[in-house]
């Protein structure tokens, strides 16, 4: 008996269908917990999908940057925070309507891209297997850093201003502010610490 789909239509098709419904969990999960380890599954299956078109490269740096570093500090900062998101959530339904309505219009628009434009334009031709000599690694580059050299030009400065705004919002230096001078504490002498002062007074207690 001939399966209508071939191994690869049904692993791909498994990976899209759990990268679907981990995304959904992410934004309808009311713990915040479980929404960052949906997360860290929809990763995990998109770099599933990544692996299937050949894109080693792509899928491990998705596992081992975002899965192995970004998610387990965003997970540690949930957990460590204990958000409470009740107050952030009140406004859901009320602006559900508002978000129902962009998303059909974007799936109706991808849906009329996809039915009305031929695939050679849109690049989307079927995709062939390459040999073991095939290095996505060196395509990658070459194609990054000669036909998509500006774009990535503009997006390093873009990541540079937001990191330099970053710091400059949360930046608590030591303007108006008290702080210890930990080598001036330590070279202190006696004689900048401790003062005799002689009594004028002839009848003090002290005197006797």
């Amino acid at each position: 008996m001939q399966l209508p789909f071939s191994f690869i239509q049904l692993v791909f098709y498994s990976f899209a269908a759990l990268t679907l419904f981990s995304g959904l969990m992410v934004i309808t999960s009311r713990n915040s917990v479980r929404s960052v380890l949906f997360l860290v599954l929809a990763f995990v299956s998109a770099s599933g999908l990544w692996m299937l078109t050949q894109a080693e490269f792509l899928a491990l740096t998705l596992v081992l940057v975002y899965v192995g570093a970004v998610m387990v500090l965003f997970l540690f900062v949930v957990m460590m925070l204990n958000l409470n998101t009740a107050p952030l959530k009140e406004g859901f339904v009320k602006y559900f309507p508002i978000g129902l309505f962009i998303a059909l219009i974007l799936i109706g628009q991808l849906t009329w891209v996809y039915y009305h434009t031929p695939m050679e334009e849109l690049g989307l031709s079927e995709l062939s297997m390459q040999g073991p000599e095939y290095s996505n690694i060196k395509h990658l580059g070459l194609d990054l850093y000669s036909n998509y050299i500006y774009p990535f030009e503009v997006a390093g400065v873009i990541l540079l201003v937001a990191i330099v705004a970053a710091i400059a919002l949360t930046y608590r230096g030591p303007r108006h502010r008290k702080k210890q001078n930990i080598a001036a504490q330590i070279a202190v002498k006696k004689a900048d610490r401790l003062k005799v002062v002689k009594n004028l007074n002839p009848d003090s207690p002290l005197n006797t």
